[in-house]
Order: structure tokens, then sequence, then C-alpha cells
């Protein structure tokens, strides 16, 4: 009453919610109904109660997962008696909603509500080719770790945790493609040159390709020949590179070896040379004996490289032409030179002629030129029944002589000459003497067959 008394009257405002008289979750204690409206409330005149033998004025403060500290001006053991100042706490993990102190008025109620919330962060978005795995979902402490699906790598946070403030630590990470794609090559192989070939045909099939992520291969380059391509001799690497939709790359590579099969290499003949297909001792190849001016194959013309590495045949040799005069016609002498050599045929009135003596002097200085032209030199020289024809030592009779006059339409009155072909074919005619580069120029250039002209080139002139 004293209290009272001392106390001038006060004019109190209290805005309250209407609130039904309902037990709020965590905050401890029973709020009564009221309006939301002002009013005056005057001290009494006559206190209706003896403070200081109601110890507990207010409701029982108690903080379903916090604490409240009180401090009452009767001393401890009056926590919740008229002026009891009580401070709120919230145990760890849930966040006070309302005020952070409370007092007990006397009015018979706490200054204010308050009540502990769980502290919870926002659920996190799902992670794109990937997930994680929280330990306590969005409470507090809560650990989630991420993972990404095969194929792809995490960057970025590793985990992240529900920190006291309501918000994941870190930052969002993303699944990347990263690893390159898997691809197998086939394997190597060994192939035997083709017959006649210094190459073989070699097939495979494509490389597998897989990708760990997507399964999305963006393209397959070759390096290298196409499968069914010409490989020549040696070891050849082919090269496969893929890309998948990250443009992550990986390769492989395998070796195609191509050996020939090879038969011993062949020695020409004496006076003589070999020409050869291919690269002239592998398998399949041909060589053809061939033998120089003045000398005749005997034997195989042809031998053949097998598979067993040996040669068909035997070798040939080159021996000195033999020509025989003792024929009954010119054809018949002429048939002997076939494909073989050329004739030069020189007509002379007589041995003495001038012209005559010219071109055989400058013949007999260019015997090894015609040698390597395939060149032999007929003599018709003289007036009957005197005449004289010959090739080098071989005398040719009056009947032949008289043929081949007629036949090559040579005059006994002047000096003339023919060169014939290789076929008898009149291809020029002289009606002075040649000098031999003259002739020789002529063969050359118009009388050569391709075999002679790189023989030519192949060996040069060994006249020089």
């Amino acid at each position: 009453p004293s209290m009272a008394q001392e106390a001038a009257p006060v004019l109190l405002v209290v805005l309250a919610r209407l609130v039904s008289s309902t037990w709020h979750e965590g905050s401890g204690y029973y709020a009564e109904s009221h309006t939301n409206e002002v009013y005056a409330e005057e001290t009494p005149a006559e206190p209706a109660l003896d403070y200081r033998r109601v110890p507990q004025w207010c409701a029982t403060l108690n903080i379903h997962r916090g604490d409240a500290t009180c401090y009452s001006p009767r001393g401890s053991s009056y926590r919740s008696s008229l002026g009891t100042r009580c401070e709120l706490s919230c145990t760890r993990g849930y966040r006070l909603v309302g005020p952070s102190a409370v007092q007990c008025l006397p009015n018979r109620h706490w200054s204010g509500m308050a009540y502990c919330r769980q502290i919870r962060c926002h659920v996190l978005p799902a992670v794109l080719r990937g997930s994680y795995v929280c330990s306590a979902g969005v409470q507090m402490d809560s650990r989630c770790d991420y993972t990404c699906q095969p194929g792809y790598q995490l960057e970025g946070d590793r985990s992240r945790i529900c920190m006291e403030d309501g918000r994941w630590s870190g930052s969002e990470p993303i699944c990347v493609d990263l690893d390159p794609p898997k691809i197998r090559c086939p394997d190597s192989r060994d192939r035997i040159a083709e017959p006649g070939k210094l190459t073989a045909t070699v097939y495979w099939d494509p490389p597998r390709v897989k990708d760990s992520a997507d399964g999305i291969i963006k393209r397959v380059m070759l390096r290298g020949p196409e499968p069914g391509s010409e490989f020549p001799e040696g070891e050849h690497v082919i090269r496969y590179t893929a890309h998948d939709q990250a443009y992550n790359r990986a390769s492989c590579k395998f070796s195609v070896r191509v050996q020939g099969e090879r038969c011993p290499v062949l020695k020409p003949p004496q006076n003589g040379y070999i020409s050869c297909t291919s690269d002239g001792n592998n398998y399949g190849a041909t060589c053809e004996y061939l033998c120089d001016g003045g000398y005749e194959r005997q034997g195989t013309s042809l031998r053949v490289c097998q598979s067993t590495q040996q040669w068909t045949g035997s070798q040939p040799v080159c021996a000195p032409m033999q020509i025989n005069t003792a024929v009954n016609s010119a054809a018949s002498l002429l048939d002997q030179f076939n494909e073989k050599r050329r004739l030069f045929v020189i007509s002379a009135p007589d041995p003495s002629n001038r012209y005559y003596k010219m071109q055989i002097s400058m013949l007999q200085q260019a015997t090894c030129g015609l040698d390597l032209r395939h060149v032999t030199t007929i003599e018709l020289v003289g007036q009957p029944p005197h005449e004289v024809g010959r090739i080098r030592e071989h005398q040719l009779s009056l009947g032949i002589i008289q043929e081949l006059r007629q036949f090559l339409h040579l005059t006994r009155s002047h000096f003339n000459a023919v060169l014939l072909d290789k076929a008898g074919t009149d291809r020029e005619r002289y009606i002075a003497p040649v000098s031999p580069d003259e002739l020789f120029d002529f063969i050359d250039t118009y009388l050569l067959s391709e075999r002679e002209a790189a023989r030519r080139a192949q060996s040069g002139d060994p006249c020089e």
C-alpha cells in the first residue's frame, strides 16, 4: 500500500494483439485474450493484492528450446514477481523470435512474447548432372555433399554447411564433362605385298568410341590413309582422334606393316642386261633378259619371282650373233635381223670410190656406237661378175646381192646408202657419205624404242 500511495497516477498505453487463450509453441507461457485497443489504467486506490505476499505475480516463464535468465528485485527465489527482468536466449540451432528481454508488469503480464524457432536454410537447388546428400536436411550444421554423374567432374565446393545465419556456406557447384571419350583402335596388322606389286590393300573396322558422360561423340577424325588403301612396303602409323560434345578429345593409333617377299637379286648376263617389272626382285616381278647389240640370247628369256622366293627358269647367256649367209634368198637373210638389228646398206660402183672409202673409214671409227644402237653394216661393192657383198667377214652370194639391190632399189652407178629399222623398213637414204653423229642422231631421235631409250638413260654412253 505504501508503494501505491507514493506512486503518482500513471497513464499506461497498452497495444495488444487479439489472442485466444492458447499455448504458443516454444513460448513457455499462455497468452490471455485481449483486443487491439488503447485504454488508460489508473493506480487503484486500494490494491487488490499485496505484492509482497504474491511472489508469482506473472506466469512462470518457460522458453521451449531456450532459456530465461531472470533478475528479481526480491531475490533469486522470485523469478516471476513484479519487476522481474528476464533475458531470453535459445539453444544452438534455434533463433529467438521476439524481444531478447521481458519484464513482469503490474498488469501481471510480461512485457513481450518470444519463442525459439529452429534455424533452417533454404532447400538447395538441384544440380544438373549431379546430386547431393545432406546429413540433417536443412537444419543448422547440416552438411550437404555433392557428387556428379559418371563421366562428369565437380567444379566448385564439394560440400556446403547450413550456418547460424540461415545461409549455406560456399557457393553452388556445377558438374562439367572433363573426362575424354574412350577410344580403342583396331589391332596392328602385318601384310605381304601383293604379287607383282610393292603394295598391299589393307582394310580395318573403324575404332570403337564411347563417351562416359552423355554418350555423344561429336566427331572422329582419321589421320592417315583410309581403310582399303594401298600401303607401300614399310610401317605406317594410323591415328584416330575422337571429340565429345564438351570438346574433350582422346586418340589411339595402330600400325600397318607391309612386307614384300623377295627373291635373290638377279645379275645381268655378260654382254646383256635385265629389264624387270615392279622392284626387280619382289614376289610376282618378271625379269626379261636382253642382249647387247651383236649378241643373241640363248636360254630363258623371262623369269618370274615366286612366293617361295625363288626364280623360275635359269640364267640365260648372251652369245655373239651368228649370221648365216648360206641362205637361198635375201628375205631369209633379212629375217635373221628382224627385231634384232638395224641395217645400214652401202652401195658403191667400185672399192676405189671416194665416197665409199670415206664412209667405211668413218664407220670403222664409230664401231662402238653402231653396236650400241644395234646397227649391222652390209656392203655391196663393184660390178658383175666381180661384184662383192659382205657382212663383216661373211660373204654373200651373187644371187642374194642381186635380190638386195632389187628389193632396196640400190643402183651400181654411184654411191648410195639406205638405213633400215629392225622391222626391215626403209627409213632414210643417203647419196653422200653420212657422218656417224648425223646417223646416230637420226636413230636416237626416230628409231629407238622406249626400252632402248630407258636403257641408254640408265647406262649412259659406254663409247665415251
